[in-house]
Parts: structure tokens; C-alpha cells; sequence
């Protein structure tokens, strides 16, 4: 079987770790990616903020890009700290050269102490030039006025956060996923609520190794209180588990990869029945599909299978 090429993260260093080049790796390294890296910007930086940057000149940026893309043509590329114009003008030249897959952006406009990173006029070139090569903006909440994306993800919390979840993301497209089931992974392996110092770490893993689990096994089996067995836990102690990290039951989470699984498949191609898609999914029948689809959507799975398709056959 033919291994994906590694994923490119193009971005600044973090001397603390706590973002940057040094979390990106360790984040796409902890889901199983291969990751190579190219430095934008290298900072001084401690817990009370950035005390000093050094900017890596333009011609060494593109320079680093061409010797990993020339070798090893890497079809993910994740882009964060962009300092000056002259940085970005490099970036831009290389994406249009090397042409990969899947180009996300996670800018960084602000550091986790709220120190300004990013002026307006290299907001402005960013949303010119860079952006239209993007497939997915990830950014913070009060960031996003900023910028103006066809993908956009918001996030809340640090920069931290929204750069592990851009590079969570990057690991699932790098494995073949489509965009939108990349980003829900991403969502539901790091959900809003996730802080991993406030969350100790016993939880944090046994949400992981639920996810996991019912990621595989979801279309056949959407018991509770068989994911718990398989993790050696009680019903309770479970939801205890997901509500602490989501403020979600273990049943809102399956219910909700199975609600994305029926989606996918009543928009596949070739399409499918309904009956089969029931059977496929360990449904009893056809009713009892459709009934589960329009408790979570208020709509029924035909009138949501023609509400996704209309927007194809206009251009038709």
C-alpha cells in the first residue's frame, strides 16, 4: 500500500512549545503523520510572552519549501506565522509552483498574550494573495472579522488551540478524508472545551479511545453501553468522561457520527436507497432511519438529499 507523503507545516518557531513548528509537530506526530517543517520566523519567548523575533529571510523560506516539496511532494501544507510581505510573496510563489492538494491556513494575528502579530496591510495582502490558494481558514473567533474565506473555521480559546486543530485536521486530509469529515474529526477529538491543564490526563485518553472506537464501529453498533464494556468502564463513569471534555453524552456523540455517516451516503455517488443505507448502518428499517434523521435535522432524508444535490444540478 502506498504511504501518503508527509505533511508540510510552514510556520514560526515557539520556543515554549506551545504553538508554532514545535505543536504542529508533536500534534501530527501523536495522530500517526509523518511532518516536515519550514521556519518563517524564529521567537524569543517565555510564559509572560514574546520578548524578541527574528524574522528568517524570504529567499531562505522559499528555499526551505522548494527542498522539501522538490523531494518528498507533499500534499497537505499548513501555513501559520507570516511576519512581513516579503515572507508571504515567497510562500505564495512556492504554492503556485508546487501546487499541492490541500493548503490550510491558520494566521496568526494575535499570540496567546494578546501581543498584535499581524498589521492591517499584511492582513490585506494575506486575504489578496494568499487566501484564494487556500482550501480552509482556521482561525480564532475575534480574529475572523479579519479575513473573508469561502472555508472558515472559528475557534475559540488560545492560538494554541486553533493551530492543533488546523494540524489535526491536515493529519485526517493527509489520510485521505474529505474536508468536512477532516474538520469533524478534528472537532470532535479536540472540542471546544478541551484544556488539556484543567482535564487530567486519565480522561483525556479514555475520550480519545472512545472517539476512536466509535469512529470504527459506529455503523454497526450505536450502544452506549457497548463502547463502555470495550473500555473497561461503566455507562456512567463514560458520560462522566464526555461530558467533562464536551458537555456531550457518549450517545450525542454517536448519534452525531451517524448522522454524518447517513449523510455521506444519501449524497454519494452512485446514490443509494434508503433501505440500504439503512442496512448498511445496522438500522432495523427504512422508518426507522428516516425517524432518527428527522428527530436530530427536523427534516426528512429525502428532502436533505434534495436540498445538497439542487446547488449541482443548477450548474448542470
Amino acid at each position: 500500500m502506498q504511504t501518503a507523503a508527509p505533511i508540510l507545516t510552514i510556520t514560526g518557531s515557539d520556543s515554549t512549545g506551545g504553538a508554532g513548528i514545535q505543536a504542529d509537530l508533536r500534534t501530527m506526530a501523536r495522530l500517526g503523520a509523518e511532518a516536515m517543517s519550514v521556519v518563517t520566523s524564529i521567537t524569543l519567548q517565555n510564559s509572560l510572552g514574546i520578548q524578541e523575533f527574528y524574522d528568517i529571510p524570504a529567499p531562505i523560506i522559499e528555499r526551505q519549501i522548494d527542498a522539501v516539496c522538490d523531494d518528498a511532494h507533499p500534499q497537505v501544507v499548513k501555513i501559520g506565522m507570516i511576519r512581513n510581505a516579503a515572507s508571504l510573496h515567497a510562500i505564495v510563489h512556492c504554492l503556485r509552483r508546487h501546487k499541492p492538494r490541500w493548503t490550510l491556513l491558520s494566521p496568526v494575528v494575535r499570540s496567546t498574550h494578546e501581543e498584535l502579530l499581524m498589521e492591517s496591510p499584511l492582513i490585506e495582502l494575506l486575504q489578496e494573495e494568499l487566501l484564494p490558494l487556500c482550501s480552509l481558514l482556521v482561525v480564532r473567533r475575534h480574529d475572523a472579522p479579519h479575513f473573508h474565506a469561502q472555508q472558515i473555521l472559528e475557534t475559540d480559546g488560545s492560538h494554541g488551540r486553533c493551530n492543533e486543530l488546523c494540524s489535526a485536521i491536515a493529519v485526517y486530509l493527509n489520510q485521505g478524508d474529505t474536508l468536512a469529515n477532516a474538520i469533524r474529526r478534528a472537532t470532535l477529538l479536540l472540542p471546544p472545551s478541551h484544556n488539556d491543564s484543567d482535564i487530567p490526563l486519565r480522561t483525556l485518553n479514555l475520550y480519545h479511545q472512545f472517539i476512536a472506537l466509535q469512529e470504527q464501529l459506529c455503523s454497526h453498533c450505536h450502544d452506549v453501553n457497548y463502547y463502555a464494556r470495550q473500555l473497561g468502564v461503566s455507562p456512567r463513569y463514560l458520560a462522566q468522561v464526555t461530558q467533562r471534555v464536551t458537555e456531550q453524552t457518549p450517545k450525542a456523540l454517536i448519534e452525531a457520527t451517524l448522522l454524518f455517516r447517513i449523510q455521506q451516503l444519501l449524497t454519494s455517488t452512485p446514490p443509494l436507497p434508503l433501505g440500504a443505507i439503512a442496512a448498511q448502518l445496522d438500522f432495523s428499517s427504512q422508518a426507522h432511519l428516516s425517524n432518527f434523521f428527522k428527530r436530530l435535522t427536523h427534516t426528512t432524508p429525502t428532502q436533505y438529499k434534495e436540498k445538497q444535490l439542487k446547488p449541482k444540478n443548477k450548474i448542470e
